[in-house]
Order: structure tokens, then sequence, then C-alpha cells
């Protein structure tokens, strides 16, 4: 069954509705059990998978996309088959390929892609991954084997490996961002650089699409260079288990893509919500929003964020 939850505006006070709510609405869904929606609300949250859920939305109803997918061997989500933490490296570049063959779907025909994804070492066939004293969030009790051709202590080039697969399957990759991150987590490692920048690309279903290079301006007032800094959001340790995401976007990354790539009152999908920051950025901005969660207590942790 769908029902309407109330959420916190942006907007000046509208009428009440028939329950006395000033507030806006979202439709929540679950993939499993509810129908493709003829028409987008302000603001959708789907529980479910987003191979699965992406079916549900109407056709070239999303003007942008920006989504952090489950990093392949650095992250530990403690769901069932979950995505990135056990797969071949095949296996997932090939599923984040299929589900962007189904956002090419959803997006406006001059609607774009911002995917940020980190790159990752090979494990040397280890199975696990101990905490780090100072970064807990990287203790993994299941690690992918080392990839074939490559070997202990690689860098894997996972993102570019990611953009070459889009790319073949279709989409223009249109740039590359550096996101740098000025207080990065130090490592433990004494024989190569502290890693300290993720990447970002921008990716199109076409040739010409939506980007407004005056919205946001660089140094000294100008345009835009590839290379951001912008600091990551320090982890929320709360009394509440989920309210303590492991890698949560900062919201001005998320800001910044909306921003670019899309107008008020046009959609902005995350088919990887994870904590929300998306959503949250796009409600901002004035943008409707719909977010697909796999995780239910990363669902009720999206749900309290945008009720604040």
């Amino acid at each position: 069954m769908t029902t309407l939850f109330p959420i916190q505006s942006t907007e000046a006070a509208t009428p009440l509705d028939a329950r006395g709510n000033h507030s806006p609405q979202y439709l929540r869904l679950d993939a499993e059990t509810d129908g493709e929606l003829p028409a987008l609300p302000a603001a959708t949250l789907i529980r479910g998978r987003a191979s699965e859920a992406l079916d549900l939305l109407p056709a070239e109803s999303v003007r942008t996309v920006v989504t952090s997918p489950p990093y392949w061997s650095l992250r530990d989500y403690d769901i069932a088959d979950p995505f990135g933490r056990d797969d071949t490296l095949r296996d997932y570049v090939t599923s984040i390929v299929a589900d962007f063959r189904k956002l090419r779907r959803v997006l406006t025909d001059d609607g774009t892609v911002w995917l940020n994804i980190g790159d990752a070492y090979t494990s040397g066939n280890r199975r696990y991954r101990a905490p780090d004293r100072k970064n807990r969030a990287r203790a993994m009790s299941v690690r992918p084997r080392t990839p074939h051709g490559l070997k202990p202590k690689d860098l894997i080039g996972l993102p570019w490996r990611v953009a070459f697969a889009l790319q073949d399957d279709g989409w223009w990759v249109r740039s590359e961002v550096i996101w740098h991150k000025p207080n990065a987590h130090p490592e433990s490692v004494g024989d190569r650089p502290t890693k300290a920048h993720e990447t970002v690309f921008l990716l199109s279903r076409d040739q010409d699409y939506y980007y407004d290079v005056a919205a946001v301006r660089g140094t000294n007032d100008r345009r835009l260079r590839t290379v951001w800094d912008i600091p990551t959001r320090p982890r929320r340790r709360g009394r509440i288990p989920d309210d303590d995401h492991p890698a949560p976007m900062p919201i001005n990354l998320a800001r910044r893509c909306v921003t670019l790539t899309s107008e008020p009152g046009d959609v902005v999908l995350d088919p990887y919500a994870g904590s929300g920051t998306t959503l949250l950025a796009a409600a901002q901005l004035r943008r409707r929003w719909v977010g697909i969660e796999l995780k239910v207590e990363f669902v009720r942790l999206i749900e309290r964020r945008m009720s604040r």
C-alpha cells in the first residue's frame, strides 16, 4: 500500500491539507510490492534494489542523478546479498552497467548523471579487513578475492574501469572531477601517499544536455575547474544504530552537482540513496526528489533527516 508522509518544507508555508499539515509529503514505496508510478509526486522514497525500483519510475521523468553506489571491496553494509562487498570485480562493474541502462530510460533527453565512485586496492586474497584505529568503518568480515590479472597491493583503477564500461554501453563521459578531501582520514600505510581524493564523473545520455555553467563559480569567480576542495562530513555516532552511516556524502558536494545540472522543480534521483544527502540537497534547492535505498535502517535514517 502506498502512503503519504509529511516532510519538512523548504518553501513558505502552504495551505493546510486535509490532516492539518503545512508540510509537503513524500510517497513511500516498496520495490517488491508496489507498481509503476504514472507520474512522480514532489518526493518519493522507495525501499528496494535499484535494479527493481527503477522500473517503477516513469520514462524520461528525471533531469539529473547524483549518486554514489556502494564501493567495491571497501564497505560492509551488513545486509544480505550486498552489492559490492563480495562480488567479483567483473560482476560489480556489470551490475552498475545494468542499473545505468535502466537509469537511461528514466532520464530526460537532456539528462545527466553525477557518479561518485571510490578506488580500491587488491586484498592479496585476504578475506577480511581489520579496523584501522583511525577509521573503524574500514573493517570488513568478507572481502572479494584479488581480481584475475592484478597483484597484491595493486591499485585497481576502479572508477575508470566503470567509466569505460559505461562509455562502451553508450554513455557520454563528459568530465572527470577530482573531489579533494582536505580533511581526509589518515592511513596506517607507510609505502605510499595517503589517499585524499575520490573521482566524480559527469555522464550524459546524449551529446547535448542541460548544464548551467554560470550556476557555480570557482576561485576568483572563474569558471569552475575539475578539482573540487570539499571536506568530508564527520560521521555521526548517535545512540540509535542507524544514525551511523559509514560513508555519508557531504551536502556541499551534492548541492553543487544538483545546482549545475537541474533547475527548480526538476526531479533529482539517487538510486543508491544511503544516508539521503542527495535528497536533502534537492529539497533545499527546491527540486523534486526520488530516493532508492535497500537497507531498512538507512531508509529510516533518510526519513529522519528529511523531517528535521
